[in-house]
C-alpha cells in the first residue's frame, strides 16, 4: 500500500511514473502534429511537376503533340502561362480556410474531449489530403476540384494545433517550457521534411501518390490517437503541473471555488464527489474577447502574422524558387528545400533554450527577426552560387525565420494560456493558442498569395516583401521587449540590494 512505503521511495516511484507519462505525451503529440505538417507539404514539391518545361522531357511514341510544344507534359489547368496565380489560389484556398477555421477551432477544442477532436481531425485530414492526390488517378483537370479539397482540408487541419498545445500545456508547467517546447516543436520541421521526402519519391512518376501516402499515414495516426492519447494527468492518477512558480499561489488557485476543488485522494468523500468530471464547479472556458485581454496576446498574435507570412512563403514556394533559379529537377529541389526545415529545428530549440535562460521570450524573438532580414537578402543574392553556400544559407535562414515562429506558437502560447491573471483557469489555453495561431495563419495565407502575384515580376521582389514583413514582426514586439528590459533592470537592482545587506 502507498502508506507503507517510505516517503523518499514513494516520491521516486511517483516521479518516475509521472516522467514516463509526460515523455509519452510529448512523443504522441509530436507524432500527431508531425503527421499534420507532413500532409501539408506535398503541394509545394508537386508544384514544379504540375508545370515545368516539357522540352526536356521525351515525348511518348504515340504522342500527338508538336515538338515545339513546351507544355504538353503539364497538368491542366496548370499548363497555362498564369500557372503561378492558379497555384497561389490553390495554396490560398487551404490557408484562408485554415485561418478562418482556427479562430473557431480553439472554442470547440475547450469544450470537446481532445482525444475525440484530434481523432476526427486526423481522419478527415487524411481523407482530404488523399482526395487531392486521387485527382491524378481520376484524371481531374478542373480547378474547382483542387480548390474545394484544399478548403475542406484547411478547415479540418485546424483541429490539430490548439488541441496538441492544450494537451501538452495540461501536462507541463512553466519551468523549462521554452526548451521542452522548442525541442517538441521540431515536429513542424520534421513533418515538412518527411512530407518533402515522401512526395519526392513519386513526384516525377505518379504524383498522386505524393498525397495519398501521407494522407493514409495521417489517418492511421488518428486511429492511434483515439486509443492512446491521455488528456489530463489526473486521468491516470499523475500529479498536475504547476503553471506558476509560487506553490502557495498555486495552492490558493487550486482551492479557489471558482476554479474547482483540489482533487486529492486524501480529501473527504464530500470533496471527492465534487471533483467528478461532471461537476458544475469545473473551470469555465474563457471567452474570445476575454482571451484578447490577457497581456501580450495581441502583440504576439500580430507579430506571428508577419513571422508566419515569411515562414509559409518559404514552405510553399521554396522548392519552386530553387527549381526556377538553379534549374534543379522537382525531386532535387524538394530534397534541397528540406534543409530550411532542418535549420528550423535548430532555431526552435535555440529560441526556447535562450528564452528560458534570459527569461525573455519577446527579446529572443526580436533579435532573431533582426538577424533574419539580412540573411534572407544574402540568400537571394549569393545563396545560389554554389551548393555549399546554398546549404549553409538555407540552414541559417531556416533557424532565424522559424525560431521566433516556433517560440510564439508553443512556449509563448502556453505561457499566455496559463497567465497568472487567469488565476489557475487552464481552460483558456486552447482559445489563446487558437487566437495566436489563427492570427498568424492570416499571414500564412497572405504570404503564398503575395508570392504568387509578385513572382512573375521577379524573385527579388518576393524577397523584398519577405524582408519587409520580417521587420514589421520585429517592430510589433518593441513594447514587450522594453518591458522585459525593465524587468531585468529591476531584478538586477534587487540582487544588488541583497548583496549590500
Amino acid at each position: 500500500m502507498r502508506s507503507s512505503l517510505a516517503p523518499g521511495i514513494w516520491f521516486l516511484r511517483a516521479f518516475s511514473r509521472d516522467s514516463k507519462y509526460r515523455a509519452f505525451i510529448l512523443l504522441i503529440t509530436f507524432l500527431i502534429y508531425t503527421c499534420y505538417h507532413m500532409s501539408r507539404k506535398p503541394i509545394s514539391v508537386v508544384k514544379s511537376r504540375l508545370h515545368h518545361n516539357c522540352s526536356e522531357v521525351i515525348q511518348p511514341l504515340n504522342s500527338t503533340h508538336s515538338l515545339n510544344d513546351t507544355t504538353w507534359c503539364n497538368w491542366a489547368p496548370f499548363d497555362k502561362s498564369n500557372y503561378k496565380e492558379l497555384l497561389g489560389a490553390v495554396d490560398n484556398a487551404f490557408l484562408v480556410a485554415y485561418a478562418i477555421g482556427m479562430f473557431i477551432s480553439g472554442i470547440f477544442g475547450e469544450r470537446l474531449p481532445l482525444r475525440y477532436y484530434l481523432t476526427a481531425g486526423m481522419l478527415l485530414s487524411g481523407l482530404f489530403t488523399s482526395l487531392f492526390g486521387l485527382g491524378y488517378f481520376w484524371n481531374i483537370h478542373v480547378l474547382w476540384y483542387f480548390v474545394l479539397v484544399q478548403i475542406f482540408n484547411g478547415l479540418v487541419q485546424t483541429t490539430g494545433w490548439p488541441a496538441v498545445v492544450s494537451c501538452v500545456g495540461n501536462w507541463f508547467g512553466k519551468g523549462k517550457r521554452g526548451l521542452i517546447m522548442g525541442i517538441w516543436n521540431s515536429h513542424t520541421s520534421v513533418g515538412n521534411i518527411l512530407g518533402s521526402l515522401l512526395a519526392g519519391v513519386w513526384v516525377d512518376q505518379q504524383w498522386g501518390l505524393s498525397f495519398v501516402v501521407p494522407g493514409v499515414i495521417t489517418a492511421i495516426m488518428g486511429i492511434i490517437t483515439f486509443f492512446f492519447l491521455i488528456e489530463y494527468p489526473e486521468d491516470v492518477d499523475c500529479s498536475p503541473p504547476q503553471h506558476h512558480g509560487n506553490p502557495e499561489e498555486s495552492q490558493d488557485h487550486a482551492e479557489d471555488p471558482a476554479n474547482g476543488p483540489s482533487c486529492n485522494k486524501e480529501n473527504s468523500l464530500e470533496s471527492a464527489a465534487t471533483c467528478s468530471k461532471d461537476s458544475s464547479a469545473q473551470p469555465t472556458a474563457i471567452s474570445f474577447f476575454g482571451a484578447l485581454r490577457i497581456p501580450g496576446v495581441v502583440e504576439f498574435s500580430l507579430c506571428l502574422l508577419f513571422a508566419k507570412l515569411v515562414s509559409y512563403t518559404f514552405l510553399y514556394w521554396l522548392p519552386l524558387y530553387i527549381s526556377n533559379v538553379v534549374h534543379f529537377t522537382a525531386k532535387e529541389a524538394g530534397d534541397l528545400s528540406t534543409l530550411f526545415d532542418v535549420g528550423g529545428i535548430i532555431g526552435g530549440i535555440l529560441a526556447g533554450l535562450i528564452s528560458d535562460y534570459i527569461n525573455g521570450r519577446a527579446t529572443t524573438c526580436c533579435v532573431m527577426l533582426i538577424l533574419a532580414a539580412p540573411m534572407m537578402f544574402l540568400y537571394n543574392h549569393v545563396g545560389q552560387r554554389g551548393i555549399g553556400i546554398s546549404i549553409v544559407m538555407l540552414l541559417i535562414c531556416g533557424a532565424l525565420v522559424n525560431g521566433p515562429y516556433a517560440l510564439i506558437t508553443t512556449a509563448v502560447s502556453a505561457d499566455l494560456g496559463t497567465h497568472k491573471s487567469l488565476k489557475g483557469n487552464a481552460k483558456a489555453l486552447s482559445t489563446v493558442t487558437a487566437i495566436i495561431d489563427g492570427t498568424g495563419s492570416i499571414g500564412a495565407a497572405l504570404g503564398p498569395l503575395l508570392a504568387g502575384l509578385i513572382s512573375p515580376t521577379g524573385w527579388n521582389n518576393v524577397f523584398y516583401m519577405l524582408i519587409a514583413a520580417d521587420i514589421l514582426a520585429c517592430l510589433l514586439l518593441c513594447r514587450l521587449v522594453y518591458k522585459e528590459i525593465l524587468a531585468w533592470k529591476s531584478s538586477l537592482s534587487k540582487d544588488r540590494g541583497y548583496r549590500e545587506m
